[in-house]
């Protein structure tokens, strides 16, 4: 019998740094534990007491405390992310929560994977892939939303008043980290 050990690798192994000096970093975030959620406003509830932070009832909304977060993406989904290493832990509170409860809750930690867009030109950086208007006008601090880059299908979470946070798909990294990479020498 082969001894066999599984490495964990990163979705941003062997790309390019991006930074343009003064006007924009894009940088992976550190591994996490993420869920996707769905279930009713009773289940969302339950659910807020297991993952220790409300889960937000607006759409358009992303909900932070002690490192983790609630990110609203439907009228009965949420995007959960956590600290790596706490998805059992995670779980386990979770569905003692929920009792028996109709709710689905799936770990997606693998599928998924994150990096920030920082930096006065961040807004620019991501409109040449995103049509949404992302002024802090119109896309205030604490907004997030499932949108599009270019053709990957991405949530974006405005953190600070010039930083993004973007989850999408490890399948998508490269198409996606391609696609900034060449946006950023044109800032």
């Amino acid at each position: 019998m082969s001894d066999s050990k599984i490495t964990r690798r990163s979705a941003f192994e062997g790309l390019h740094p991006i930074q343009v000096e003064g006007a924009v970093t894009v940088a992976p975030t550190p591994y996490a534990t993420r869920f996707s959620f769905r279930g009713d406003s009773k289940a969302a509830s339950a659910c807020s007491k297991g993952f220790g932070v409300m889960l937000p009832n607006a759409l358009l909304k992303a909900e932070s405390d002690n490192g983790r977060t609630a990110i609203s993406l439907g009228p009965d989904e949420w995007l959960l992310i956590a600290p790596d290493g706490e998805v059992e832990a995670l779980e386990a509170a979770i569905e003692k929560a929920l009792d028996k409860q109709h709710h689905s809750l799936v770990d997606i930690s693998h599928r998924n994977t994150a990096f920030t867009v920082s930096g006065p030109k961040a807004e620019t950086l991501l409109a040449s892939g995103c049509l949404l208007d992302l002024h802090v006008s119109v896309f205030p601090v604490g907004m997030a939303t499932r949108t599009i880059y270019s053709k990957a299908d991405i949530v974006l979470w405005r953190t600070a008043a010039d930083t993004f946070h973007v989850e999408l798909w490890r399948s998508f990294v490269p198409f996606v980290w391609g696609l900034l990479e060449e946006a950023s020498h044109e800032l």
